[in-house]
Formats: structure tokens, C-alpha cells, sequence
């Protein structure tokens, strides 16, 4: 008899973009001829860049050539992509890495969800509240929950960030061991200063923990004081983990190229206390369930980083970022609450009044053909919030607010 693992049942419904596509097709196929305007998912629009384009092309010409033809490749990536990395995304901010602390892969969320996996399951962790569900979804299949109730798990520390706190998380009062953050933040658009990490960074220190820290939107700050790494904070390279993408900055969602950053000072403990390398226990991880990010698709995100590819990335982020102001701008003129946009292509605003996340989903959608993220789909401190992206089309982002402007009933 295959015995399952009972944690898997634990988890409550759907995932959270899996209901609203649920949601989305129900009321398409009652309302055919519905235009409507998808604004939730946080899924690019603009094609690859024109660079990128051309160094795939290259690469796959390649793979049909026995003398350039590539098999398997190193599970950690190509030198030729981590040596661009580090010198772009971290010496130019005087961070150092090593080229062994850089791991290429397939994606954020897959490196977010499998991180844990080498941690023990007795570990407390500790997320904020709204948060991207990968983190405490991965974490319940894990076994570290404890049980469901009020939308929060028992076993793990919820970190709420509401307008009330201006969505900065608190230091836990219940000592934990791994941290997870991200920002700038999904779903709320919010960042953190180098002060406010740097609290977060001396927490770790003091108490042997280690911080998760998804900055796959950093590409997209725009205020000085907002650090895009956070290895710019004093100590980061001893407690923290840091993920980025190319998804978002250059496309990639449906091409699929990340890194994640694991500096070799960064320790958990065995069962006697004794301390063990975190990146010679990922390096062990990666080297067992993966086979590496294909050489073409690295071929492409080095791309990113050439004379060109800088200034055609700049130009996406511009081109969504304009799309966050015309949202932004919108809704405040509605009369609506709105935050984040600023340094984040994530507008996060507050329902009208008496209603709930779920509810006011059902309207815009119903009302004007709109869709968005229900906050409460990112934690119990997301009830009574809503998130919209800046990654549709120019067109479909001014008809979406015009919409939202005229015909929507607040």
C-alpha cells in the first residue's frame, strides 16, 4: 500500500492563482463575449529582449553543430553567466562573491519552495503577513506547519504588515529560525530601508537564524535608500540567502532562468550545534534533484547583462513602471487607498468598505471585466486588501483604469 505524505492534505482548496483562473473561466463561459482585462497574475507582457532574441538563436545554432554541441552542463550554471552575475548584480555595489556561492536555476519559486527541504522540520519559521504563498505553502508539505485555523497555521510566526504598521514587520516576540522576506515586497509593493534590514540582519545574528530573501523586484527600486541586495547590510553574508529572477527585469517567466546566492559563511546546525555550510548543503541538494539550467537559456540571460541588453531591460522596467503610475494614479483618483507602485510593479489598495478581498474580486470582475489578486490570498493580514500588476499592455492597463474610473460602483 503507497502511503502518502498526510501533509500534502493539509493544505486547504486550491492555490491561490489556480482559484481565480477557476473564477476567471466560470464567469467567462456564462458571459462569452466579456473583454476582460487581466490584471492579477504577476506575468510579463513585453517579448524577450531583442539581445537575448539573438544570443538564443546563437546558442541553439550551436546545439546543432557536433564541435559546439553541449550535454549536460554544471548544476550550479555556466561560469560564463555566474561571472557576469556577480560582476552586474553584486561588485557593482561592492558586494563579493565567490563564483561557488552562485547558483544558476530554473526559477525563484522553485528555489524559494526547495530551500527549506535542508532545513530540519523542528525549525520555527517566521513569514510576513500578506506573503507570497510559496513560502508557507512549501513549508506545510514539509510537516512544519502544526494545524490550520483562523487562516493561520500554529506552528509558524506570522509577521503582520498592514497599513496600521506601514507594512513593516516587527521583530518576533517568539524567537524563530528561518526569516522569510521579500523585497521589494509581493504582494503589497513595499520596501524596507537599509536601517529597517539591518535590524532583521542583527536579529539573525543574535539568535543563529537564517533570513530567505526573495529579491526577485529589485530591478524595479527607484528610491536611494532602498538597497537591492542584502548583502549591502553589515553581516547579511553570514545569516542570509538571497534569490533573484530574470523573469520579471528581462521576461524570462516562460523561459525560466534565476540564481540563487548561498556566500559559504552562512550556517545552521547540526543536531550537537555544531555549525555546517548551508552552500555545501545546497551545492549537495542541487547536484542530486538537478540537472541545471539548459545551456541555451543561459546563453540568453547573459544577454541581459551586455551593453545592449542593459538598456533594453531598462526600457521594459520603464515601460511597466509607467503602467504602475497610470494604475496607481487612477485609483487614488477614485477616491481608493493605494500603496506600493512606487518602487514595485505591484499596486496593493484597500476595498471599499464592508467588503472583503473575495467579494471585491467578484465585482471589479463582474462590474468592469477586471482581474485582480484578492488580498487575503496571501494571508490573513491581506483580508480587506487587493493587489493589481503593472504587467499588462499600455492599452489594456489605461482601458482597465479608465473602466475602473467611470463604471465601477464604490
Amino acid at each position: 500500500m503507497a502511503k502518502i505524505n498526510q501533509n500534502y492534505l493539509k493544505l486547504p482548496g486550491s492555490y491561490l492563482f489556480s482559484e481565480i483562473a477557476r473564477r476567471v473561466k466560470e464567469y467567462t463561459t456564462q458571459n462569452p463575449n466579456a473583454q476582460v482585462i487581466k490584471l492579477g497574475i504577476g506575468d510579463v507582457t513585453k517579448p524577450l529582449p531583442g539581445k537575448v532574441i539573438e544570443e538564443l538563436h546563437k546558442a541553439t545554432d550551436e546545439m546543432g553543430k557536433a564541435e559546439t554541441f553541449r550535454g549536460y552542463g554544471p548544476e550550479q550554471g555556466y561560469e560564463f553567466l555566474i561571472e557576469k552575475v556577480i560582476e552586474f548584480d553584486y561588485m557593482s555595489r561592492g558586494i563579493t562573491l565567490g563564483t561557488d556561492e552562485v547558483f544558476i536555476s530554473d526559477g525563484s519559486k522553485s528555489d524559494t519552495g526547495n530551500f527549506q527541504e535542508i532545513f530540519g522540520i523542528d525549525n520555527t519559521i517566521a513569514v510576513t503577513d500578506p506573503v507570497y504563498p510559496v513560502y508557507v505553502d512549501t513549508n506545510v508539505m514539509a510537516g512544519r506547519s502544526g494545524t490550520l485555523g483562523d487562516g493561520k497555521w500554529s506552528n509558524i510566526v506570522y509577521l503582520p504588515c498592514t497599513a496600521e504598521n506601514n507594512f513593516q514587520p516587527e521583530l518576533p516576540e517568539k524567537k524563530v529560525d528561518i526569516i522569510y522576506l521579500c523585497y521589494p515586497n509581493n504582494p503589497t509593493g513595499m520596501t524596507l530601508t537599509k536601517d529597517q534590514l539591518k535590524m532583521w540582519v542583527d536579529y539573525a545574528r543574535e539568535n543563529q537564524a537564517v533570513i530567505l530573501y526573495d529579491a526577485a523586484y529589485e530591478a524595479y527600486i527607484t528610491q536611494e535608500d532602498v538597497p537591492h541586495s542584502i548583502y549591502e547590510i553589515e553581516g547579511a553574508k553570514d545569516v542570509a540567502i538571497e534569490f533573484r529572477s530574470f523573469s520579471k527585469n528581462a521576461g524570462f517567466t516562460g523561459t525560466r532562468c534565476a540564481f540563487t546566492v548561498v556566500p559559504k559563511t552562512v550556517m545552521g546546525y547540526d543536531e550537537n550545534n555544531k555549525p555546517v555550510s548551508l552552500n555545501k548543503l545546497w551545492n549537495r541538494r542541487q547536484t542530486t534533484k538537478f540537472n541545471g539550467t539548459p545551456y541555451i537559456i543561459q546563453k540568453g540571460a547573459a544577454a541581459v547583462y551586455t551593453k545592449e541588453g542593459q538598456e533594453q531591460i531598462k526600457a521594459i522596467i520603464d515601460y511597466y513602471m509607467t503602467n504602475a503610475a497610470i494604475i496607481r494614479e487612477g485609483l487614488i483618483e477614485t477616491g481608493l487607498t493605494v500603496f506600493g507602485g512606487i518602487n514595485a510593479p505591484y499596486i496593493w489598495l484597500k476595498t471599499p468598505a464592508g467588503m472583503d478581498s473575495w467579494q471585491f474580486f467578484d465585482k471589479l470582475l463582474k462590474e468592469v471585466n477586471i482581474v485582480g489578486t484578492p488580498g487575503v490570498g496571501f494571508g490573513p493580514c491581506g483580508q480587506g486588501y487587493f493587489r493589481l500588476t503593472a504587467f499588462g499592455s499600455r492599452e489594456n492597463t489605461e482601458k482597465a483604469i479608465e473602466r475602473i474610473k467611470t463604471q465601477l460602483k464604490i
